[in-house]
């Protein structure tokens, strides 16, 4: 990843893995891509690069190896991680049963809920923590998905695939998922470090951000880079392993100030709709506190260009209004500091 601030570059990415087209019985024309891409008059190429991870091509291949993680009993290969529409789970005994759209998905329509936000909904920095949200936000996000409400800000950014599972998924089957995720209580699996200077990082499969094997260092700059505290255990989809995220220095005493007063009319007090410790009040204000400061800031960016434009995006709109690039990073990074 380069140092200082980047700008983003109009990429091109579909979800087609996710849906399949119906049967014939003779050759049809090839369908188009489905594009869950943002419209062209949202489209931002002004945005930080940051909050919107990219990855590569997973090209591993079965090799009949079993996986193992700490502290599970389970083994699986690399097909069954990674080789079809249904996901893993290596500690059954640390959670409700999951349902099936959360562990199996639908095959030929959306893949499982757990193999992006994990078995246990706690997410990575390219999707988010559903853990403890309320069954009516978490729907009402898929409905905004399948209404074309919601996107991101830039096109192929890791949320078309979202969109893919929302636009396959049933809202029986998204409320059983989201009764599922609601149950689980979160638990702080993040680590912050303020520093001036970072490890160099590169994408990886699953939208994983890797540190470069040299030990490369380069300067932070207006940007939160947040990694796996176990690489190798990430691609497993351990949801035992945590994240690092390394913010600038003095962020998150800045971000507070903002958080807690608003800036002097710059924004809004983030308790004042979250709650204290913003914790969540109510279906339309969702728990924030330990929230990956990724995912957080890509939230931020999207209600201010308006691809994030659901049922009560209308609450968050003045909010970031005028916030500025550093005013991201400093909120994200306080809002990540606190406990879940």
């Amino acid at each position: 990843m380069s140092s200082g601030r980047r700008r983003l570059t109009l990429g091109v990415a579909g979800a087609a893995a996710l849906l399949t087209g119906a049967c014939h019985s003779a050759p049809a024309p090839a369908a188009s891509t489905p594009n869950y891409d943002p419209p062209a008059n949202l489209v931002r190429t002004d945005f930080p690069a940051w909050p919107y991870p990219r990855g590569i091509p997973d090209t591993r291949r079965e090799e009949g190896t079993l996986f193992h993680v700490p502290g599970s009993k389970q083994a699986f290969t690399f097909t069954q991680i990674n080789g079809g529409p249904a996901t893993i789970d290596w500690f059954p005994d640390q959670h409700p049963t999951p349902p099936a759209p959360v562990i199996e998905g639908r095959a030929g329509a959306y893949n499982a809920c757990g193999q992006c936000h994990l078995i246990d909904g706690s997410g990575k920095p390219d999707t988010g923590d559903l853990r403890e949200l309320s069954v009516a936000y978490i729907v009402q996000q898929i409905v905004d998905m399948k209404s074309d409400r919601r996107h991101a800000s830039i096109p192929g950014a890791p949320l078309i695939y979202m969109l893919a599972v929302a636009k396959g998924i049933t809202l029986d089957e998204a409320r059983q998922a989201a009764e599922y995720f609601h149950s689980i209580q979160p638990v702080k699996k993040l680590r912050i470090i303020e520093t001036d200077t970072v490890p160099v990082t590169h994408p990886a499969a699953h939208a994983v951000q890797r540190v470069d094997p040299s030990g490369a260092t380069e300067p932070l700059g207006t940007r939160i880079i947040e990694v796996p505290e176990d690489f190798e255990r990430t691609e497993l989809r351990d949801p035992s392993s945590g994240f690092v995220a390394y913010v600038p220095a003095g962020s998150i005493a800045k971000g507070a100030a903002l958080a807690k007063t608003g800036g002097d009319g710059k924004t809004i007090p983030c308790a004042s709709c979250h709650g204290e410790g913003l914790k969540g009040m109510g279906d339309v204000f969702p728990r924030i506190a330990g929230h990956s400061p990724t995912a957080t800031a890509r939230q931020l960016y999207d209600f201010k260009s308006g691809t994030r434009d659901g049922k009560n995006a209308v609450a968050m709109k003045p909010v970031v209004m005028k916030l500025t690039d550093e005013d991201i990073v400093n909120l994200a990074a306080y809002v990540a500091s606190l406990q879940p």
